[in-house]
């Protein structure tokens, strides 16, 4: 691929030079601060052949290119005139970037940076109340046994302390002590306070009066709560001596927040919260089929912008306060139908490359794995796109004229969720499967009646990472472009900590898998060693991203957090160079895990396979937690 050309097209499509404010790199992508983001053709970029994808992030428009990345950005710097609009000036994109930052998509962001690594808990605890409804209405427990007692609160100990756990992953969102949020909704919660404000009865603190309020298992109160705190704390942490900031921080904190939160935070988000959850069930008591339907209809789209994310206190708070939920059925039938539409494609499709993909990523959406099927087969053709969300709508409204809700929260809405519609009225489960079942054969019809336009073409080879001279952002060492056969490769574990999937890596360029294909690691330690034996061809100069190349041929990244290419080597120590051989274990990279976390960026680090188009699968060893060394996954040729 010419890449004096591809940068030369990108240049155009982004606006042009006099459109562009800034424009650096990381290790897989272009990043450009540009001076409207409306001029640039989007569409058009993402057809273009050596562009792997494109994403707005944090104010910034994101050309995603891979491993050739350094040589297309030194292509596109040749090209414009005004170098000095190029480079890492952290002035000016920090201030770009704070100029453009949406309020909408902060909230989103918070909402989902704070639901996301709880949902495990949760949901666990969700399975658990499910099997226990199985077990009493097989008549196989009886609801009066110690065994059913203890399963109980097995499964309801997360939902009844859930602000505990709230408190504790809204703090570390929001970069104030985790344990004092914790210390925070622990002493709302004590069973002195509790049995205060049980009967009814209003109380008092120093005069003023204390509104009578419970706060298990709710969501607003203690969210609203630490949000408040966490400037609190900041604030007394600024004026305090650093001798005495252990003992005075904490202690002020705790003493102004506990009893504001009794006395009108936590009302006011008890108010709000049950405000919320007897809207849903209102609108659904009475206009059940008009919300299933647009629910149903328009979850895609809510998933696509992150809007979603908006939706997770609802389901919380309803399945905390109600025992129910209606919206994850709803989010079944929309995952459902994109699985529909991406069969319909491989149903009318006459090419076999393009109906293979459709048949897999279809499979995987009705796991509740949408992302390969909606961007990769129902955007691209579009038409198949408006057909599953027809389907959803479909579906919805079946589901909303039967009733239909949701006993468990699931952490993938899909077939293996299926258990979170198991209740003691059977009926729920058989209209949910239907309603499933609605989704897919509608999605899929109205896909092979619409038809759509597809490209019968070729696909370009995808490419091989060549040499890469030193750049401003990385160094590079020769890899050799001789493309041998693969050979199955075990990948060992970069680091210590809990093994999640991409899809829950909050950028889309892994998340998709655009880049490649693997797993992520939530590392608990502040290193990362090699996984393979091979040779590192590419190190950022920030130190948040390392490639490597096995002695086999497969092609790797690890991407140490995510945007922290700003961080500009802060808090990152290389202890490797390009070009570096290295066997499994060695020391590649020590970073400072909880300053990073503190400046406000997670740490969760995509170790992904880059050429996958060389192999046919990846096998997970099947850890949920892991460390050095260990087996992670096998790639497979």
């Amino acid at each position: 691929m010419d890449k004096q050309q591809l940068s030369k097209d990108i240049l155009k499509l982004v606006g042009g030079e006099e459109n562009i404010d800034q424009v650096t790199h990381c290790m897989t992508r272009l990043r450009f601060n540009l001076n409207d983001n409306k001029k640039a053709d989007k569409a058009t970029l993402k057809n273009t052949p050596g562009v792997m994808g494109v994403m707005e992030n944090g104010g910034q428009f994101q050309v995603i290119i891979g491993n050739d990345v350094p040589v297309v950005y030194n292509a596109l710097v040749g090209n414009m005139s005004k170098g000095a609009n190029t480079g890492t000036s952290g002035a000016s994109a920090s201030t770009g970037e704070k100029k453009k930052r949406n309020p909408i998509s902060a909230l989103f962001d918070f909402i989902s940076g704070m639901f996301t690594p709880i949902l495990p808990a949760i949901t666990g605890a969700g399975m658990i109340k499910g099997i226990v409804a199985i077990l009493v209405a097989l008549g196989w427990l009886s609801d009066i046994s110690s065994t059913y007692i203890i399963l109980s609160a097995i499964g309801d100990g997360a939902f009844y302390f859930l602000p505990i756990i709230l408190a504790v992953s809204a703090a570390k969102k929001l970069g104030s002590n985790m344990y004092i949020a914790a210390a925070l909704a622990a002493g709302i919660m004590h069973p002195t306070i509790t049995a205060l404000l049980a009967d009814g009865h209003n109380s008092s603190f120093m005069g003023i009066t204390v509104i009578a309020a419970s706060y298990s298992s709710t969501v607003i109160p203690i969210v609203l709560a630490v949000w408040i705190a966490s400037y609190v704390e900041k604030a007394v942490d600024r004026v305090i001596h650093a001798s005495l900031k252990l003992l005075i921080v904490p202690t002020v904190t705790l003493l102004i927040m506990v009893p504001l939160t009794l006395m009108t935070v936590g009302p006011l988000g008890t108010v709000l919260g049950n405000g919320l959850s007897g809207g849903i069930s209102w609108l659904f008591d009475n206009m059940s089929i008009f919300a299933s339907i647009l629910i149903g209809g328009t979850m895609s789209l809510l998933i696509i912008t992150g809007m979603h994310y908006a939706l997770l206190p609802i389901v919380v708070g309803s399945m905390t306060t109600l025992g129910y939920d209606f919206i994850i059925p709803l989010m079944f039938a929309a995952n459902l139908a994109q699985g529909g539409a991406a069969f319909g494609v491989g149903l009318r499709s006459k090419n076999a490359q393009t109906k293979s993909l459709a048949y897999s990523t279809g499979l995987t959406a009705i796991m509740g794995i949408t992302e390969p099927a909606m961007y990769g087969i129902n955007m691209k053709f579009k038409k198949p796109f408006i057909a599953a969300l027809s389907g959803g709508a479909i579906a919805g409204a079946f589901m909303g004229i039967f009733n239909v809700k949701s006993y468990v929260i699931t952490g993938l809405a899909g077939l293996p969720s299926i258990a979170a519609f198991i209740s003691p009225a059977v009926s729920t489960l058989i209209y949910a499967l239907i309603g499933g079942l609605i989704a897919i054969v509608a999605a899929a019809i109205i896909t092979y009646i619409l038809g759509f336009k597809e490209d019968n073409a070729p696909q370009p080879a995808a490419t091989t990472p060549a040499a890469e001279p030193t750049t401003p952002a990385t160094t590079s060492a020769p890899v050799v472009k001789e493309e041998t056969k693969a050979q199955d490769e075990q990948i060992f574990s970069p680091m210590t900590g809990e093994v999640k999937p991409l899809s829950e890596v909050p950028d889309p360029a892994f998340s998709e898998e655009i880049m490649g294909k693997g797993f992520a690691i939530q590392p608990t330690e502040g290193r990362a060693v090699s996984p393979i034996n091979g040779t590192v061809f590419s190190l950022s100069k920030s130190g948040h991203a390392i490639g490597l190349v096995s002695d086999t041929g497969a092609e790797m990244l690890i991407h140490i957090g995510i945007d922290t290419v700003k961080l500009k080597g802060q808090f990152f120590s290389p202890k490797v160079q390009a070009g570096a051989k290295v066997s499994v274990g060695d020391v590649l990279m020590e970073f400072d895990r909880e300053e990073i976390e503190k400046a406000g960026y997670t740490t969760i680090t995509p170790v992904i396979i880059t050429n996958m188009h060389q192999y046919e699968s990846i096998e997970s060893a099947g850890r949920t937690t892991i460390t050095e060394k260990e087996l992670i996954y096998t790639v497979k040729a």
